[in-house]
């Protein structure tokens, strides 16, 4: 904005009869002149230039559960990343411990750099009860978030959580990459415990918080003399299905075509990589886990597994798959390490 102002040059100096100014005689009347051209004046902005925000979570606060609307807005509130930290330790040490009866092999959460276990099960009202511990007192905490906020809440909402919501938490300048991807493990394993759970229920069997074979379990309530997933249950479960993304899909279906694994696990985690290099101009499926317990792999070393899995997902990474983080097993090291 530019401002025209014609200023008096008598509010500035006076002009003396003589040829030079003489400082010790008082002027003789003034003479007025006038600049012949305008100044202007500039506005400046004291406005800081806007920062660029960090890319959010595509879920919203307001499709959570309640109670985990409540920690989420919580830690929203706490700027400091050593703060929200503190927050997490609370957590764990008001976390109720966990009977050593329940810490089974079953209820172990696959993925975590500390030992974590978690218990599910239903109370009168058909709504999920967790439970959960940890041998690590921020990973215990990590549990306790969860066990707080979705416990109560019946299965229909449990299983609708995204794996992104984590991201407004805004842990991730507090954790780790491989604590982050542990906290995803613990919701994911929740989210099968409370579908087994509403499967066994359908099934007019007791539930329980074992999940082996969960796939079984989930087939087993469609046959005879048990009744099938409510057609709002089985809409839900397609949707999650779907969230995971095409690229994810044909990773799961390579995998169990080669290799035929006795257990297979793939997690689109892009979302944790949002910005880097690998990821701009994709179509954002980029960063996978995969997690095969395989005969295959029998006889083979870990690198000659790994390489085995690349050349399978050849055409994946010539085509924006930028990295795997591969766990592979052979059933016998899988169960002894269970054990």
């Amino acid at each position: 904005m530019s401002i025209p102002i014609k200023i008096p040059i008598s509010s500035l100096f006076h002009r003396s009869a003589s040829p030079f100014f003489n400082l010790s005689k008082t002027p003789t009347p003034p003479y007025r002149f006038f600049f012949s051209n305008n100044i202007t004046f500039q506005r400046i902005s004291a406005k800081q230039p806007a920062l660029r925000s960090p890319p959010s979570a595509s879920s919203s606060v307001e499709e959570l559960p309640p109670k985990l609307q409540e920690i989420v807005k919580l830690f929203q509130a706490v700027q400091e990343p050593k703060a929200k930290y503190e927050q997490l330790l609370f957590y764990g040490r008001i976390l109720n411990p966990l009977n050593s009866n329940y810490k089974t092999s079953d209820n172990k959460v696959q993925g975590c750099v500390s030992q974590v276990w978690v218990r599910a099960y239903m109370d009168e009202d058909k709504n999920v009860i967790f439970e959960a511990d940890s041998d690590s007192m921020l990973t215990k905490g990590l549990a306790a978030l969860l066990v707080q906020g979705l416990s109560g809440r019946p299965v229909e909402e449990i299983v609708r959580v995204p794996p992104d919501f984590a991201m407004l938490l805004g842990l991730q300048q507090s954790l780790t990459p491989s604590r982050n991807n542990g906290f995803l493990n613990m919701l994911k394993l929740m989210q099968k415990k409370a579908l087994h759970l509403y499967v066994e229920a359908e099934r007019g069997a007791s539930p329980s918080s074992d999940i082996s074979g969960i796939g079984d379990s989930a087939n087993a309530g469609s046959g005879d003399g048990g009744s099938d997933l409510n057609e709002d249950l089985k809409e839900e479960l397609g949707r999650k299905s779907v969230l995971m993304g095409s690229r994810g899909r044909r990773i799961e279906g390579i995998l169990q075509k080669e290799l035929l694994p006795t257990a297979l696990n793939v997690e689109d985690i892009s979302y944790q990589h949002a910005g880097h290099s690998g990821v701009a101009g994709s179509d954002g499926e980029t960063h996978f886990n995969v997690e095969v317990i395989s005969e295959g792999f029998e006889g083979k070393s870990l690198v000659k597994r790994h390489r085995m899995i690349y050349s399978m997902l050849q055409d994946e990474l010539q085509s924006g798959l930028h990295a795997l983080s591969i766990v592979a097993k052979t059933p016998s090291e899988a169960e002894s390490q269970a054990q």
